[in-house]
């Protein structure tokens, strides 16, 4: 039974993972953006925000395996390509809005910069929780889920009280 125990604290409820995915994702989400910024200095803006992406998305993958999603260990190579799948459209986003932001304004300040990439960021991130809850870590899930209702199950066994004479019943009950 504590075995049972534990695979139902390893699946948070819905809002749980949600607050721990916000906490972890939008930690390296904020520091993402920072790192983006001051590496678009040196480079183009969309290669800082590809170099970033690919870290910030190994670390939060990471996160979310241990913490987020209660996987309780380390994210293994299924869930590191998947999560990058829905990364890769977080990415496109934010170099979309960024494209828009680009086109509306001549000179977009550093602050306006930063609150449209955030709301980008954003945007994508409640997304990628539907995804990576559903489909990306949904597997932990599943496989706790018959282990407590295999754990909970009782079963019966009723002797038979008299033995059948007939050979027929015999080799049919074996």
């Amino acid at each position: 039974m504590e075995t049972a125990q534990s695979q139902e604290q390893a699946a948070p409820a819905a809002h749980t993972a949600f607050a721990r995915f916000v906490l972890c994702g939008g930690g390296v989400g904020v520091a993402s953006s920072f790192a983006v910024a001051a590496l678009a200095s040196w480079i183009p803006w969309a290669v800082a925000n590809a170099l970033i992406t690919v870290v910030s998305t190994l670390l939060a993958t990471e996160l979310h395996a241990r913490f987020t999603f209660g996987a309780g260990g380390r994210a293994t190579w299924r869930q590191h390509a998947q999560s990058a799948g829905s990364a890769a459209a977080a990415y496109a986003v934010t170099c979309v809005a960024m494209l828009v932001l680009q086109q509306m304004v001549a000179a977009p300040g550093a602050v306006l910069e930063q609150v449209v990439y955030l709301s980008a960021s954003a945007l994508a991130g409640v997304a990628r929780f539907a995804v990576l809850r559903l489909v990306v870590f949904t597997r932990n899930r599943a496989q706790a889920a018959p282990a407590v209702r295999t754990a909970r199950r009782v079963h019966a066994t009723v002797a038979p009280t008299a033995a059948p004479a007939d050979p027929a019943v015999l080799s049919y009950a074996a």
